[in-house]
């Protein structure tokens, strides 16, 4: 079997393309997660704790210096970390209401009935009355 035919076996696989548009919907759900939470979870935060801008937060190490046109500021911006620590704890929560609800449809399929078996066909019942006959003759 050549690579090429390999490669589209594998590419064809259901689950290769079912993980392809799982990591593309993953991409775009960590886009709306971040403007959730920097332009609607974190400025009523900030306002209420006294007008912070928790993007703009941080501590600095070195200060940068006027006199040079080079940035040289060093410093720790915990205000992004706590956005993304927020971000995180959204996706996580969401991610624990799919995983339960996957879950229970699960548990909701395996608790339906089998169906009803399916009437014979008349080989089968054409067989069954041969084992029957078979059965009921005499040994001997």
């Amino acid at each position: 079997m050549g690579m090429i035919s390999e490669f589209k076996d594998f590419i064809s696989r259901g689950n290769v393309v079912d993980l392809a548009v799982g990591v593309i919907i993953g991409a775009s759900f960590g886009k709306i997660v971040t403007s959730l939470v920097e332009q609607v979870v974190m400025p009523p935060i900030g306002l209420v704790l006294g007008k912070v801008d928790f993007a703009n937060l941080k501590w600095v190490l070195a200060p940068e210096d006027p006199a040079t046109e080079a940035i040289e500021e060093v410093a720790i911006q915990y205000g992004a970390f706590i956005n993304t620590l927020i971000q995180f704890a959204i996706v996580a929560f969401v991610i624990f209401l799919m995983v339960k609800f996957i879950n229970r449809l699960r548990r909701e399929k395996a608790v339906e009935p089998d169906p009803v078996p399916a009437a014979p066909t008349a080989t089968e019942a054409l067989l069954a009355e041969i084992r029957d006959e078979l059965k009921a003759r005499p040994r001997g």
